[in-house]
């Protein structure tokens, strides 16, 4: 894990840092499963100057992969949006989903764009139930921008420091963020019942 970390902290000092995590904050949010925030997190420490421009194009990305998970559901649910859903083993929750954006559309985009939460389910959702596309693009910003710009904005004012205690405690860390990754689908699994 520590290589990974390591390879992931090298993508800033390359040119190509910036177009690998616009392509995951794409792909993340309708098909891929690893969030941007794995990448976003070490570009932002290893030049925290520049932090809030990676927000920037992260939360960009991201909302142009959520219009395109919007489009697999609209057009596309039964031969691609199904298969994803079922990849991820979603199905209860797609379903569960599709109670909260009858009461609570826009609420239903930001809560999915800020937390861990699989945001491509609320994407593919959104365009399967034909969910206003304005409001729908409108609340992405606000969930996904929100949750980078947060990120980035630590990042920026505590970046040497958050750095330090990344690299002392790296093994802690990454437990703590897998039992927050289990406790996440545990969640999931709960909401889906």
């Amino acid at each position: 894990m520590r290589i990974a970390y390591d390879w992931v902290l090298a993508w800033a000092d390359r040119p190509g840092g910036p177009w690998a995590l616009a392509a995951i904050s794409f792909a993340e949010s309708s098909f891929f499963p690893v969030p941007p925030d794995i990448l976003l997190i070490p570009l932002c420490l290893s030049a925290p100057t520049r932090a809030l421009a990676y927000a920037s194009l992260c939360t960009a990305s991201s909302v142009l992969g959520g219009m395109f998970g919007y489009v697999i559901g609209l057009f596309f649910f039964e031969t691609i949006g199904q298969q994803i859903i079922d990849f991820y083993s979603l199905t209860r929750f797609f379903e569960t989903v599709g109670g909260w954006y009858a009461e609570y559309t826009a609420a239903a985009v930001i809560i999915a764009g800020f937390t861990p939460i699989p945001y491509k389910v609320f994407t593919i959702l959104a365009g399967f139930v034909q969910v206003n596309f304005p409001l729908f693009v409108v609340a992405s910003i606000i969930g996904r921008g929100g949750r980078f710009f947060l990120v980035a904005a630590l990042l920026r004012s505590f970046g040497e420091p958050m750095k330090n205690v990344i690299d002392r405690y790296f093994n802690w860390l990454t437990l703590a963020l897998a039992v927050l990754f289990a406790a996440g689908f545990i969640v999931l699994n709960f909401l889906s019942h």
